[in-house]
Formats: C-alpha cells, structure tokens, sequence
C-alpha cells in the first residue's frame, strides 16, 4: 500500500503520507488513488483541481464554501513548505472551534484531507511555496466565506507574527460572526 492514513486531533481531518520511490535523478511517488482512498475515510468525487503559490510569510484563510457548493479539500505542497491547517466549524460538533495542523512540504510528500464543514488556510514557512489541491465542489465566489486567521477563540499556533494578508483576509468576520450553516450530524 503506497499510503498511510493517520486521524489529526480532529479525527475527520486525515494526514497521508505517501510512499517515495528515489535515487540521484529525483523520486516518484503517487499523489491520489481514488478506492483506496475512499476505503480510508475520503470520500470523492473530486470535481477540480487548484494551484496556488505564495511568498515566505502569507498566511491565507481562513477560507470555506457553503453549501450547495461545500467542498472537501485534499492538499499536497509541490514545492517549499507551508503550515496547513483545519478548523472545525460544524455547529454541535465535539471539536468545534477546534483546529489541526501538519507542515506539508515537498520533502515530506505529506498531504492533509480537509472535509466539508471546516474552515482551511496556510502559513509559508519557506522562501516560496506552491500548494496543488483537490475539490470536491467547484469554486463559486457568491458561496465563499472565511474567518479571520487569528481569532483568539480558536487560538491557532501560526508560525508567523506578522503575515502577509489579503485585502479581504484582513476583513474576514470572527467565528461568532461568520456566515455558517454548517451542523454537525453524529455517525449513526
């Protein structure tokens, strides 16, 4: 099996790693294997695929879509190294306003599952970094929503003081305040 899946403090955010397959020329390792993935707690379709690239010190997020178009994330860095992080916003959940994170580099191969219903944003940590993604819905900007990346109640462990923000991201509401219908529904 060329993946390990491994439950973060939130058991719904998913790390993985991956098997590297190296020698002096570079490596090969898989990135995506649908059954047995889904086998492992992520479900699909995913419907697009994302890249963004980033400068030392941007932080974006912490960014979601609402239904109809919620989306699952699946995130790899391709290239440098980021902060990766989670943040449950299921109304009743147990770990509401709670959040996760792994570092997420090119060197480690690691990639992070984020599910619907939970907020998502990044720390660069190094010089640059380009992060690929899979989503499950498409993006639709009427449907965007966010959270300010360092709202107290949540209480995240940024690797930085000072970021790099977005005009909208210095905007973005609390978690009390924000726009979400998100609910927690408990397995049956």
């Amino acid at each position: 099996m060329p993946f390990q899946f491994t439950s973060l403090e939130i058991p719904d955010v998913i790390l993985i790693e991956t098997r590297r397959y190296g020698d002096d020329r570079g490596f090969f390792m898989e990135t995506f294997r649908q059954a047995e993935f889904a086998a492992n707690g992520i479900p699909g379709p995913f419907v697009q695929d994302n890249c963004s690239h980033s400068a030392q010190g941007v932080v974006r997020g912490l960014h979601y879509q609402i239904p109809p178009f919620a989306q699952g994330k699946l995130l790899v860095a391709v290239q440098g190294e980021i902060f990766d992080v989670a943040v449950d916003i299921r109304q009743g959940s147990p770990t509401y306003g709670q959040w996760a994170g792994a570092v997420l580099s090119a060197r480690n191969g690691r990639m992070l599952y984020i599910p619907s219903g939970f907020a998502h944003g990044f720390c660069v940590i190094s010089d640059t970094a380009t992060l690929t993604y899979k989503v499950t819905e498409v993006y639709v900007p009427e449907y965007e929503q966010g959270i300010m990346w360092n709202d107290p109640t949540i209480g995240i462990n940024w690797p930085v003081f000072d970021p790099i923000l977005s005009v909208r991201d210095k905007q973005l509401p609390s978690l009390a305040e924000a726009v979400n219908p998100f609910v927690w529904l408990a397995a049956t």
